[in-house]
């Protein structure tokens, strides 16, 4: 077994609660965690629309239904389809029922809608991916939150400058990190990435040193690819 010190430094960059959580888990695998949340998260003013327009709802993260606030409740009559197991429980404990969740990200869910006449309504937030609909599947899009950016903290800028394993949960956090990382002028090529999903690792951008896609959209996924990433050996 490596010892802790011959670890890649892991740098978590997800906004809270999320930070807090992964990195408890992280540090309890035995990972040397940093990092600070990139951004925080704040609702946007929105307006639900009549539910009777729309045969299901669109969800990519669970901070719809952490800032949608009270306007959700008028549209807990139609199904969710989530992105992944987070999402779909946060629905459920908002009162609405799950469609279908998904596996690898919000174009895999669609793609499997395919075939179908639907009117989707997509809640979301201002940083999103680009779906591109099947034929018969219609979408509009709400916005009920946006992220916040926060800077580098001097301690990871430093940390970062020698190298380490980036965990990134979101295309939003995939683009503060890419932000960061040119702001302060530091080498891509030192740092490997773990991501949530495809959409994500194209959304990081080239130079990293490897990008490593999570086998499931999901927290423990991630963080076990972040671990094997963490143990590998620079020189091998």
């Amino acid at each position: 077994a490596l010892r802790i010190h011959e670890l890649k430094p892991l740098f978590l960059f997800r906004p809270e609660p999320g930070w807090s959580v992964s990195a408890q888990t992280a540090r309890a695998m035995g990972l040397d965690v940093h990092g600070s949340p990139l951004f925080t998260i704040e609702p946007v003013p929105w307006d639900a629309p009549s539910p009777t327009d729309y045969d299901g709802i669109l969800v990519g993260s669970a901070n719809v239904f952490r800032h949608g606030g009270k306007k959700l409740e008028k549209l807990t009559k139609l199904p969710v389809h989530a992105v992944g197991e987070a999402t779909a429980d946060a629905a459920r404990r908002a009162g609405f029922l799950v469609g279908r969740t998904g596996r690898g990200g919000l174009q895999n869910l669609l793609d499997d809608l395919d075939g179908r006449e639907l009117h989707l309504l997509r809640l979301a937030g201002e940083d999103r991916v680009t779906l591109r609909l099947p034929d018969g599947i219609r979408v509009d899009t709400r916005i009920l939150y946006r992220a916040v950016p926060e800077g580098l903290r001097k301690e990871d800028r430093a940390l970062l400058a020698r190298g380490g394993v980036v965990a990134l949960h979101s295309g939003a956090a995939a683009e503060r990190v890419k932000v960061e990382f040119d702001r302060h002028g530091l080498d891509r090529a030192r740092v490997d990435l773990a991501v949530i999903g495809p959409r994500v690792a194209e959304m990081a951008g080239e130079g990293w040193g490897a990008v490593h896609t999570a086998d499931a959209p999901g927290d423990s996924e991630l963080l076990a690819l972040a671990q094997a990433l963490c143990k590998t050996d620079p020189e091998g």
